[in-house]
């Protein structure tokens, strides 16, 4: 994972629950370069929310939610999520988000999944 800090990256807004894993997510994006806001109400001008869905099947008015506050791509995390490319495109498209990253996942995973999803910007 890369150390430097790189002025193309961006903010970027996560909402987990899992105290552990919040850390280790900053941890990673940080490293990355990213600055990262963890209180919705304090972060604006994000360029990508990343929330963790407990049940992606009852996310649909959060997600709705989030894509109206913010009118930025959304990474959805979940552990419900399976791994097979065809399930992660039809779940991305069933939520109307940008992608998303089946739990547990490596760094290297999400910084490839934050990077598909900002587009190159």
């Amino acid at each position: 994972m890369a150390t430097q800090r790189d002025p193309s990256r961006h903010r970027l807004l996560l909402i987990e629950t899992d105290d552990l894993i919040r850390d280790l997510i900053i941890r990673w994006l940080t490293e990355a370069g990213h600055a990262v806001d963890t209180d919705e109400a304090q972060s604006p001008g994000a360029a990508l929310v990343i929330v963790d869905l407990p049940d992606p099947a009852q996310a649909g008015a959060t997600l709705a939610a989030l894509a109206a506050r913010h009118g930025v791509p959304i990474l959805a995390m979940s552990g419900r999520f399976r791994r097979s490319g065809a399930a992660t495109e039809g779940a991305a498209r069933r939520l109307g988000v940008a992608r998303v990253l089946p739990k547990p996942f490596t760094g290297e995973e999400l910084l490839a999944a934050v990077q598909a999803c900002l587009g190159g910007r």
